[in-house]
């Protein structure tokens, strides 16, 4: 239990780290960019060829789409609500818009955290060892978040030491939630932990769709594609070895 939460705060660890570079560094925004893309091609690869991969394989075709489908339903329903309430805009670096929410924001970003950190758990419950690709693809994705988020509050006049908190907080869940993955599930049927794996392979579709490509694009520009490919094939490395 205790490796779990550990490695939930490890992959959630970087969202706090790229705070503090978004806090006391000026990073160009196009290597924010690049960086964001090529974490989406990693989260990508890592849902597919993963979670899917292995949820199919346990719990057949039907089982894993119904898992999937309602993933990525929640969390495009939970994105629309936050939207609403002003987080829409979690991810940006800059000013932001009249209508948005710090509170929103940092609902919106544990959103986003929990069904990869859960699912982390639940890795070491499938294979007896952690899922390093899972690891590494949330590890990548974080770091531009936190940063991205950082700077757009920054120039919102957020204190530092509000800031820091909000994320700090967020890798207390994430380790929190990869631990009630592992523990909750411990004793559950393979078939409904292959519906799980599912379930948080949707959610992160929708939120990389969603939240992480067009922040990518935006600071990045047209070679983001080229690089979200190379996450992409990096991933189907991790996965064969």
């Amino acid at each position: 239990m205790l490796q779990a939460a550990f490695w939930g705060a490890f992959a959630g660890s970087p969202i706090f780290f790229g705070a503090l570079v978004g806090l006391f560094t000026n990073l160009p925004k196009k290597i924010t960019g690049l960086i964001m893309s090529f974490g989406t091609g990693v989260l990508i690869g890592a849902a597919s060829f993963e979670l899917l991969t292995e949820a199919v394989n346990v719990g057949g075709l039907w089982a894993t789409s119904l898992g999937f489908l309602s993933g990525a339903l929640v969390f495009t329903f939970s994105e629309a609500i936050i939207s609403k309430k002003g987080g829409s805009e979690r991810k940006r670096s800059k000013k932001r818009s009249e209508n948005h929410s710090g509170l929103s924001i940092f609902i919106g970003t544990i959103i986003d955290a929990v069904p990869e950190s859960i699912i982390i758990g639940v890795s070491l419950l499938e294979q007896g060892t952690v899922s390093y690709l899972m690891v590494i693809a949330v590890l990548i994705s974080n770091f531009p978040e936190g940063l991205s988020s950082t700077v757009g509050l920054k120039h919102d006049g957020y204190k530092r030491k509000k800031i820091l908190l909000m994320w700090l907080i967020v890798v207390c869940l994430s380790s929190i939630s990869s631990l009630l993955g592992f523990a909750l599930l411990q004793h559950a049927p393979s078939h409904f932990v292959s519906i799980i794996s599912a379930f948080a392979a949707g959610g992160i579709f929708a939120m990389v769709s969603s939240t992480m490509m067009p922040e990518a694009f935006e600071e990045g520009g047209a070679v983001v594609g080229f690089v979200a490919s190379l996450g992409l094939l990096a991933s189907l490395f991790l996965a064969s070895i």
